[in-house]
Formats: structure tokens, sequence, C-alpha cells
């Protein structure tokens, strides 16, 4: 029996917190972003970590702990224009550049993330 494996089986749990730990070490040093991460980046990784654990078809703790993932309701308060969606795609690419993984995982995720940050896109 062919069993077909899940992206997040795919790309492995260690790559994942890789990736997403990358990703927020180029937040840090990105002088529009920064300041949509207010207090604890640790928590924001934490929560990233887990929401892509779930969306990509792993265990369910991100909805267990926070409920619905409501992303453009969790993201209403910070203004993400063009320039910011852009900036979060570059910090992301970066942080994917750093990471092995198959290339239909790889299309696959930033695929994803290409259509959420346009998707969370609330002012010009």
């Amino acid at each position: 029996m062919n069993v077909q494996l899940t992206y997040y089986q795919r790309i492995g749990s260690d790559n994942l917190q890789e990736l997403v730990s990358r990703f927020y070490e180029e937040i840090r040093e990105d002088e529009v972003l920064l300041p949509m991460y207010p207090g604890d980046l640790e928590a924001a990784e934490r929560r990233l970590y887990l929401f892509l654990v779930q969306y990509l078809g792993g265990p369910a703790t991100y909805s267990e702990r926070r409920g619905h993932p409501r992303l453009r309701k969790r993201h209403e308060t910070f203004p993400i224009d063009e320039d910011a969606r852009d900036r979060w795609l570059k910090c992301m690419s970066i942080a994917m550049e750093s990471i092995q993984m198959d290339d239909e995982s790889r299309k696959f995720l930033w695929a994803y993330f290409v259509n959420t940050a346009d998707f969370l896109r609330n002012k010009q």
C-alpha cells in the first residue's frame, strides 16, 4: 500500500522549527516589520511554528490552544501594505533558502506564503 505523506511529514518538524527560527532572525533586522511584533518574539515564533505544523498536516495543537486561526482577524491591527508584504516574503524567502526540503514541498509552501501574504494586505 502506498501511503501519501503530509507536507508536515515530508518537511519534518525540525526543518519547520529551523525555518521559523531563521525567519524571525530576519524579522529582528527589519525596521518595518519588527514593530508589528510587539512583546515576546519567542511567543510569535512558537505560534507560527504551531500554525505551520497544523496547516501542513501535523498535530492540531495550534487550534487546540488558540482556536480557529482567523488569520485576517488576527492581523487586522497591523498596517500591511505592499511594502510590508514584500518584506515579509523576503524574510521568509531567505529562511526557506536555508532549509532542505523536496521541490514539491518547497513550491507548495512558497505558494501558500505568497497567497497568504497578499490576502493579509489591508492598506494601500
